[in-house]
């Protein structure tokens, strides 16, 4: 096995060596409980007595790869939300620790819910989260410096569409503040180094796209993405909240389609002059098949090509780097000024759901 930071992590395809490392990996995040939890699941898959258990005992390709510890934790995380496994709740609160009694008690609700947590395997987690929106807003504000202020933003793969709302979040990042000062949602980071060009950020049009999106307004959905979030991140949970209450107001607008016909339907609408379009995304890049990929790149390459300092193009992405486990805030843009062609800048690396982010812009 590799290093945390190594490539072969994502390729581990032993169960019990993928479980171990998810839990290793949530309590060095600073969450503990969920740590314990994931670990606990492995007496599931090892008791072989449910059909959840037997179905992650017989998994079929990388276990990190898939989230798969990550798919039955949510599902555990719902049982207790629901209220419909009081045993768990002392788990959850932190009240019992030993980690043989959080097996047992874990084995029990699985034997118990055979048939409420299998389904959870069927597909990842979705992990919307609103904290992740500072890198982009990190990124737009020094794109301001180059194109102006105006901005037309497509999101791929905006599954509840959390980010898609980002213009009306207010933001601290490292002294600089963007948004609405009045919002309901701070997003104030942890910044290390220093802090992204004061300016002005105004968001013309935004719309995202999933194949499965998820409806904030429809209570059951907004739960299941609630189920998703560590328990130990409270900070998350609340901004959750906070999200869904603003989608209740007025609904994120998101549809469901394809990432590379969104891409390609978007790309192709006219673009106002003085507003640059970007396309951006939020760790959902490696659940891409390696063809979409391509067949987005080659679009928005193709598009760059066209593009002009009266209607660029940009691609924001904070995406985890396979080789080193990081997430990295990376910028693509057309024109480079002055000298035509694209331009390509790491900005930042950042804490997966948004804790801290490190600027490193040039």
């Amino acid at each position: 096995m590799a290093d945390a930071g190594g490539q072969k992590i994502m390729e581990i395809t032993d169960v019990a060596e993928g479980i171990r490392w998810q839990a290793e990996h949530a309590t060095r995040a600073g969450a503990p409980i969920t740590g314990k939890i994931i670990l606990a699941t492995l007496r599931i898959a090892e008791a072989g007595d449910t059909a959840t258990g037997r179905r992650m005992a017989a998994w079929q390709g990388a276990v990190l790869e898939d989230a798969m510890p990550l798919r039955i934790a949510g599902a555990l995380h719902f049982l207790h939300l629901t209220g419909e496994e009081p045993r768990l709740a002392p788990v959850y609160a932190g009240l019992v620790s030993d980690q043989g009694q959080i097996d047992a008690i874990v084995l029990e609700a699985a034997r118990k819910f055979d048939t409420v947590l299998l389904p959870w395997l069927d597909g990842p987690p979705q992990t919307n989260e609103a904290g992740r929106s500072a890198s982009v807003m990190g990124a737009l504000l020094w794109l301001a410096q180059k194109f102006g202020p105006k901005f037309q933003l497509i999101e791929i793969g905006a599954s509840a569409g959390i980010n898609t709302m980002m213009a009306r979040y207010r933001y601290d990042l490292g002294g600089t503040k963007a948004g609405p000062s009045l919002s309901s949602m701070k997003i104030t980071p942890e910044w290390r180094g220093e802090a992204p060009p004061a300016g002005n950020v105004e968001i013309v049009d935004v719309a995202g796209c999933d194949l499965s999106p998820i409806d904030l307004t429809d209570d059951a959905q907004a739960l299941r993405l609630k189920s998703y979030i560590w328990a130990d991140a409270t900070e998350r949970m609340a901004r959750m909240d906070a999200a869904i209450a603003m989608a209740k107001r007025a609904a994120p607008n998101l549809v469901q389609m394809d990432a590379v016909e969104f891409v390609t339907k978007q790309l192709a609408e006219p673009q106002e002059a003085g507003v640059t379009r970007v396309l951006f995304h939020t760790v959902m890049w490696q659940y891409l098949p390696e063809a979409s990929r391509a067949a987005i790149t080659s679009a928005m390459e193709a598009a760059g090509a066209a593009a002009t300092p009266e209607r660029p193009l940009a691609w924001i992405a904070v995406e985890t780097n396979r080789a080193t486990f990081r997430h990295e805030l990376k910028l693509r843009y057309w024109p480079k000024i002055g000298e035509g062609g694209d331009e390509a800048v790491q900005l930042a690396e950042a804490h997966p759901h948004g804790a801290w982010v490190n600027w490193q812009a040039p």
